[in-house]
């Protein structure tokens, strides 16, 4: 992700620029680069670098293999600003594919099977390797990050248990990954199940305090299922980088307007969190196990089915979740001028479905992967 914009001050203790009580916000997305006629996964990450323009270089990277790219916005107070840098980002990176020779999808990971593409050639992964082998997923492991700043990490783990119960929610309405090596996988998000290979993926754990996150990580290194703090994959975590507090819990989006919309509902569901935090209300210490199956149950259905009421452990339309969740950070779309916003975006989002739905739905329609190929591509260029 690119540097955090405004002072060093602000940066230090995650405030918007300017002085504001507004929560910035950015977004990381990661893509697969595939053939144009097959619509399997190439390891043409160099070639598609040497493509983008200087001037948003610093804006684009590698990622863990050579099938993948990544886009990080500068983080911003608006969502029209967010959405202009997602925007720009992709069409640009679409044409610099275009002209690589390949093509950009903003999916979970492959739909099409094919040889898995090589690891990027770095000491860092080179190691990952090494040590766990075969975990390397299928081509291409393509999530979504948003980082909301906070002051400091002490007040920052304390938003991770207040954001916990409701992220199974967010994994579903971010599903964007039903096929896998040539068929359906019976999943909205198989890209999901393939990342939880890895020892350090999970729901974020209660958290007692920043020293208890920290004695964690320390510890998990110990044990030998991370190399460092880069490898802790829960689903929400503090930034090794940045004054913020990351959501990773999502396949990327097909469009722009999905993300722009997820990354609205993050920034409000983290400001509720302050909010409750600054009167003293406690965090739901939702039970571990129950959270985990609230997660598989997402991976699952998607936006489209059933998931689990963490308040009573019911099945409960996914769809009704949502909406309970946007009811709850309503005061906080409105304060942050998003809430006419979000409505238009989950207007479309029911009319249209989840990324697994629009997949399926154009499969269903031509019986051809390469036909959901295609349509990923429009969709992620806009």
């Amino acid at each position: 992700m690119v540097a955090m914009s405004g002072s060093v001050a602000e940066r230090e203790r995650g405030a918007a620029p300017g002085g504001t009580d507004l929560l910035t916000v950015g977004v990381e997305e990661e893509f697969l680069l595939v053939d144009p006629h097959t619509g399997a996964a190439v390891p043409a990450v160099d070639l598609v670098m040497e493509q983008v323009p200087a001037e948003l270089r610093g804006q684009v990277e590698r990622e863990f293999q050579t099938s993948q790219i990544e886009i990080g916005s500068p983080p911003g107070l608006e969502l029209s600003s967010i959405r202009h840098s997602l925007g720009m980002l992709r069409a640009e990176l679409a044409a610099a594919a275009e002209r690589a020779g390949v093509r950009l999808l903003a999916i979970g990971t492959g739909p099409v099977d094919g040889p898995v593409p090589p690891v990027v050639d770095k000491p860092r992964f080179d190691r990952m390797i090494e040590r766990f082998r075969l975990l390397v997923p299928g081509p291409g492991n393509n999530g979504m990050h948003v980082h909301v700043g906070v002051p400091d990490a002490e007040t920052g783990v304390q938003v991770l248990n207040h954001v916990r119960p409701w992220l199974p929610i967010l994994h579903a309405v971010t599903a964007n990954s039903p096929f896998a090596r040539g068929e359906d996988t019976g999943y909205a998000s198989w890209r999901s199940v393939e990342w939880e290979r890895w020892p350090s993926v999970a729901p974020t754990p209660w958290l007692e305090s920043h020293e208890h996150y920290e004695r964690l990580i320390r510890q998990l290194i110990a044990s030998g299922v991370m190399l460092d703090e880069g490898m802790l994959y829960w689903y929400a975590r503090l930034s090794a980088k940045y004054p913020t507090v990351e959501i990773r819990i999502g396949d990327v989006c097909p469009t722009v307007d999905d993300a722009v919309l997820v990354a609205a509902l993050v920034r409000a569901l983290v400001a509720t969190a302050r909010t409750e935090l600054a009167e003293g209300r406690p965090a739901i210490n939702t039970d571990h196990h129950l959270l985990v199956a609230a997660h598989w149950r997402a991976a699952h259905d998607g936006l489209e089915g059933d998931g689990v009421d963490l308040t009573d452990g019911e099945l409960r339309p996914a769809w009704e979740l949502l909406d309970r969740l946007v009811e709850r950070v309503r005061p906080e779309l409105e304060r942050h001028g998003d809430l006419d916003r979000v409505n238009d975006l989950l207007g479309g989002l029911r009319r249209h479905g989840s990324g697994a739905a629009r997949q399926r739905a154009v499969f269903g329609r031509t019986g051809k992967l390469v036909d959901v190929v295609a349509d990923v591509a429009r969709q992620t260029r806009g």
